[in-house]
C-alpha cells in the first residue's frame, strides 16, 4: 500500500510539474521567436528602404555594400528581387524552400508576420520578406534568411534549465511523498506489527499511538482496547480451567479412596461394576490432569527452559521394552532443544508406545533442528491427521485405548509456544510420523 500511494502521489506531482513546466517552456520559446522576428524584421525594413531608395536612384552600390557587409558579419543571406521577381542583388547562401511563396506575399504588400516557433529541434534557420515601396508604389521585395541558432541555444538553455528544476523538484516531492504515505501508513503498519505478534502467541503485544492521521490513531486505541477485552476473556478461561482442573484433583483423589475402602464390602455380583467405575474414575483423573496441564501451557510456563534431548528420551527404553516394542534413539549428544520440545517428544512417545503392537518399531531422531518420532503401528488416515491435532479428537478405531484425547492438542500448543511447527506424517509402509520443526535461531 506504501508504493501505491507513492505512486499515486508522484504520478499527482508530474502531472503538477509538467503542468507549470511545459507552458513556461513553449511561453519562452514563442517569446525568443518573437524577439528574432522584431531584430530581423527590423534589419529587413531598414535593407527595404535602402533597395526602394535605389531603385528610385537606379544606383545598387550603396545597397550591394550594406548586404554584403551585414552578410559577412551576421551570416545572414540577404536577397533583393524587384517587382518582376527578378534578382537584383544577392549576398550570402539562401537554402529556403518557400521563398517563392515569402516573395509572392511580400509584392501583396505583406510583411512576414510570424515565425516557425524556435526550439532546440529546429528551425536552424528562418526566412523574413518585406515589401520595398509604400502602399500600391512597391519597387521590389527583400528577403532575408538568419541564423535562429543563437535562438535556439537560447531556447534550449531554458528548457534543460527548466528541466533540470523539474527533476530536482521531482525529487524533493518524491521524498516528500514517501515521508507523507510512510506518516499515513504508520498506525497500518503499527497494526500488523500487532496483530502479527498476537497471531503468533504474544497476547500482551499492543499498539504504540501518536503518529500518523488522527482517525487512524483511534483506530489503535480502539484496537488496543479490543485487544485487552479479548486477553482478559481467554486469560480468565485459562485460569478457569487451570482453577477448575486443580480444585477437582483432591476430590477425585478422595473419590477413589473411598471407593478403594468400599471394596471388601461389595458383593460379588458387583465386583464388575465397581471395576468399571474406578475405570472411569481413572479416566477422569486423567482428564482432569491433561486439562491442567494444557491450561498451564497456554499460560506460558517452562518455555523458556532448555534440557538435554537424549537423557531426557533415554528413560523410555524400559517403558518399551515391557511392551516388547523396539525403541531406536537417533540423537547427537549434548543435543539441547527447549524444554517445550523435549515435551513434545515425550507424548508422541506416549502415544506411540500406545497404538504400536508387541515386536514393533519407534524411531526417535533428531537432525538440523527437526525432532522426528516415527513408529510402525496401523497410523491414522489423511483425513484424521488433519483433525488429531484437535482438542478431545479420538479415532474411531481405538476407542478402547486409554487417553484423553488432548494429548496432540497439548503437543501443538507446546509446540507454539517455542516457535516450533507441528506435523503429523505418513510413515512408510504405514505407520505415523510426528515431526517437529524447531525455529531456526
Amino acid at each position: 500500500m506504501n508504493s501505491r500511494l507513492v505512486v499515486t502521489f508522484t504520478t499527482l506531482i508530474i502531472f503538477v510539474i509538467a503542468a507549470m513546466a511545459v507552458p513556461l517552456g513553449l511561453a519562452y520559446a514563442s517569446h525568443r521567436t518573437n524577439r528574432l522576428l522584431l531584430d530581423r524584421r527590423a534589419d529587413a525594413t531598414r535593407f527595404a528602404e535602402l533597395a526602394d531608395q535605389a531603385a528610385r536612384d537606379d544606383d545598387h552600390t550603396s545597397l550591394i555594400a550594406e548586404i554584403s557587409r551585414y552578410s559577412d558579419l551576421y551570416g545572414a543571406a540577404v536577397r533583393v528581387r524587384d517587382r518582376d521577381g527578378s534578382v537584383v542583388v544577392t549576398a550570402g547562401l539562401f537554402d529556403a524552400e518557400d521563398e517563392e511563396e515569402a516573395v509572392r506575399l511580400a509584392l501583396s504588400g505583406r510583411t512576414t508576420e510570424d515565425l516557425p516557433t524556435i526550439s532546440p529541434f529546429g528551425p536552424s534557420r528562418v526566412l523574413l520578406a518585406e515589401p520595398a515601396g509604400r502602399d500600391a508604389q512597391l519597387s521590389g521585395v527583400v528577403l532575408l534568411e538568419a541564423s535562429a541558432d543563437q535562438a535556439r541555444l537560447d531556447v534550449t538553455l531554458v528548457w534543460g534549465a527548466l528541466a533540470v528544476g523539474a527533476l530536482i523538484a521531482l525529487g524533493y516531492s518524491v521524498l516528500a511523498a514517501r515521508r507523507l504515505a510512510r506518516w499515513i501508513l504508520r498506525p497500518v503498519t503499527e497494526l500488523d506489527r500487532t496483530t502479527q505478534a498476537i497471531a503468533e502467541g504474544h497476547l500482551d503485544a499492543r499498539a504504540h499511538p501518536g503518529v500518523g492521521p488522527t482517525e487512524l490513531q483511534r483506530l489503535e486505541e480502539r484496537f488496543n482496547a479490543m485487544a485487552d477485552a479479548v486477553s482478559g476473556a481467554m486469560e480468565r478461561q485459562r485460569a478457569f480451567v487451570a482453577d477448575a482442573s486443580h480444585e477437582l484433583r483432591t476430590p477425585l483423589t478422595v473419590l477413589g479412596l473411598r471407593l478403594e475402602n468400599l471394596e471388601p464390602h461389595l458383593r460379588q455380583e458387583g465386583t464388575a461394576e465397581f471395576e468399571e467405575a474406578m475405570g472411569e474414575l481413572d479416566r477422569l483423573a486423567l482428564l482432569v490432569e491433561d486439562l491442567l496441564a494444557l491450561a498451564r501451557v497456554e499460560a506460558g510456563a517452562a518455555k523458556e527452559k532448555e534440557t538435554e534431548l537424549e537423557p531426557r528420551l533415554a528413560v523410555w527404553r524400559e517403558v518399551y521394552a515391557a511392551k516388547g516394542v523396539t525403541l531406536h534413539i537417533d540423537i547427537p549428544e549434548m543435543s539441547v532443544v527447549p524444554e517445550a520440545a523435549a515435551r513434545v517428544a515425550d507424548i508422541a512417545l506416549d502415544n506411540a508406545q500406545k497404538f504400536v503392537p508387541a515386536d514393533g518399531t519407534v524411531t526417535a531422531s533428531f537432525r538440523d533442528g527437526v525432532l522426528r518420532v516415527a513408529d510402525d503401528g496401523p497410523g491414522l488416515a489423511e483425513e484424521e491427521r488433519a483433525e488429531a491435532l484437535g482438542r478431545f479428537w479420538r479415532s474411531g478405531a481405538h476407542a478402547n485405548v486409554p487417553g484423553s484425547g488432548l494429548g496432540l492438542a497439548i503437543a501443538a500448543e507446546l509446540a507454539k509456544s517455542c516457535g516450533a511447527t507441528l506435523s503429523l506424517l505418513p510413515a512408510t509402509p504405514h505407520g505415523l510420523v510426528v515431526e517437529l520443526r524447531l525455529a531456526q535461531p
